[in-house]
């Protein structure tokens, strides 16, 4: 398994409901989110003890709470907020 992100919950219905520019930032941070993670994160199945805390990460018009599962190697998008703009 490699490094990635996904949606959870129902962020992936919610991205379906924001404009298309939003969702392509919103998913090109994600993808400098896994980048960052696998290099923090070298043998991630391999990992023991606690995932790191999540994080908010904001963007124009809006913000996405992701959090890491780094057993799991993946980045996950649990919330998108779009404000409009």
């Amino acid at each position: 398994m490699s490094w990635a992100w996904e949606y959870a919950f129902a962020a992936e219905e919610a991205a379906r409901a924001v404009p298309v520019g939003f969702r392509t930032e919103m998913e090109r941070r994600a993808d400098e989110l896994v980048r960052a993670a696998e290099a923090l994160h070298v043998h991630g199945r391999s990992h023991e003890g606690h995932d790191p805390k999540g994080g908010d990460v904001l963007l124009p018009g809006g913000m996405f709470a992701y959090q890491t599962v780094v057993r799991s190697e993946r980045v996950f998008i649990v919330q998108i907020t779009y404000l409009g703009r």
